[in-house]
C-alpha cells in the first residue's frame, strides 16, 4: 500500500501471502475492507513522511502558494503551473521565474524520496486535478505533503519546459537564418547569372585575342567599356559568398534574442554531468562568473574546447 493505492493489486497481492501460509481464505468483502484500510493507513503513513520534515517556514511559504498573487487575478500555484506559450524570449523569462519560485520554497533535501515515486506522482496529479480552495479544505497534513508532491513535480517539470523552450527557440532562430539564406540566394541569383554570362563572353573575347594576336585590354573593350568592367568587378565580389557557403553565419544575428534569457536560464539550472563533460560544466561555470561580473572577456584560464 506504501507503493501502490490501487485496490485490486492490494486484495491480489493478501490473496496471495494467505495461500502461501496455507491461512484459510476470508470473505471477499472482507479481503476489500482489509484492502482499503491498508490504503486509509498508508495514506497516513505517507502524509506524514512528506510533513513531518517540514519547519514553519516551509509550512507558511507552502499555504503563500494557496494566495493570490499582487496582480489578484491568479494564485501562485496556478501561475507556477502554466505551460509556456511561445517560443521566445520573454515566455523564456517568465518560466525561469516560474522556476526560481519553486526554488524559493527550498524544501527539505530528498523529500521527495521519503515516499515511493508512484505515490508522490498519484498524489501530485490529485492535487493538480484541484482548485486551491480545494486544496486549503483538506487537513493540515494531507494539504502539506499535497503541496510538497505538487512542488517537487512542478519542478521537474518547469525545468523540462525551460529546456524544451530553449531547444525550440534555437529551431526557431536557426530556421529563420535558414530563410533568410534561402531568400538572400535566391534575390542575388538572377544578377550572379548576368555576371556568369558577362565574364562568360569576356572570357570568349580574352580567348579568340589569344589565338588571334590581338590585344587583350582591347578585347574586353570591345565587349563593354574598361570602366563598366572595373564596376563589374567590385559588383562580383560583392555578390561572392565565403567558402562555407551555408547559413551558421547568421545564427550569430540573433545573438541578442538569446542574450536576453542566457545569464538567467545559466544561472537558473542546476546541471550535473558525467566525468567526460566535465569541461563543459566548468565552461558553463566561466559563462554564469562573466554574467555575474559583466565581464566582456574570456578569462586567461578559461577551459579549453
Amino acid at each position: 500500500a506504501m507503493q501502490t493505492d490501487k485496490g485490486i493489486g492490494l486484495a491480489s497481492a493478501l490473496i496471495g501471502h494467505l495461500r502461501r501460509q496455507s491461512v484459510i481464505l476470508p470473505a471477499l468483502n472482507a479481503v476489500e475492507r482489509a484492502s482499503a484500510e491498508a490504503i486509509t493507513r498508508a495514506n497516513r503513513r505517507i502524509y506524514d513522511a512528506l510533513a513531518e520534515p517540514l519547519a514553519d517556514a516551509h509550512r507558511r511559504r507552502l499555504d503563500d502558494l494557496l494566495k493570490r498573487r499582487d496582480n489578484g487575478k491568479t494564485t501562485w500555484l496556478a501561475w507556477l503551473r502554466q505551460s509556456p506559450a511561445k517560443p521566445n524570449s520573454r515566455h523564456m523569462l517568465e518560466h525561469i521565474e516560474r522556476l526560481k519560485a519553486w526554488q524559493a520554497l527550498d524544501l527539505p533535501t530528498g523529500i521527495e524520496r521519503l515516499v515511493h515515486q508512484n505515490r508522490l506522482l498519484k498524489i501530485a496529479r490529485e492535487g493538480g486535478q484541484m482548485t486551491p480552495a480545494d486544496l486549503a479544505k483538506f487537513e493540515p497534513q494531507r494539504r502539506y505533503a499535497t503541496l510538497v508532491a505538487l512542488a517537487t513535480e512542478g519542478m521537474a517539470t518547469v525545468t523540462d519546459e525551460i529546456i524544451d523552450l530553449h531547444d525550440r527557440i534555437l529551431g526557431k532562430l536557426f530556421n529563420a537564418a535558414k530563410n533568410k539564406h534561402q531568400q538572400q540566394s535566391q534575390a542575388s541569383g538572377k544578377a550572379i547569372n548576368a555576371k556568369v554570362r558577362l565574364y562568360g563572353r569576356i572570357g570568349q573575347a580574352l580567348i579568340d585575342a589569344k589565338q588571334s594576336g590581338r590585344d587583350a585590354f582591347a578585347a574586353i573593350e570591345a565587349v563593354m567599356s574598361w570602366d563598366s568592367f572595373a564596376e563589374s568587378v567590385t559588383e562580383a565580389q560583392k555578390l561572392a559568398q565565403p567558402d562555407d557557403f551555408d547559413f551558421l553565419h547568421r545564427i550569430g544575428e540573433s545573438y541578442a534574442t538569446l542574450r536576453r534569457y542566457a545569464p538567467e536560464f545559466l544561472a537558473v539550472l542546476k546541471l550535473r554531468a558525467a566525468p567526460a563533460a566535465k569541461n563543459v560544466l566548468d565552461a558553463i561555470e566561466v559563462l554564469r562568473g562573466m554574467n555575474t561580473d559583466t565581464a566582456r572577456q574570456l578569462p586567461a584560464d578559461a577551459p579549453p574546447g
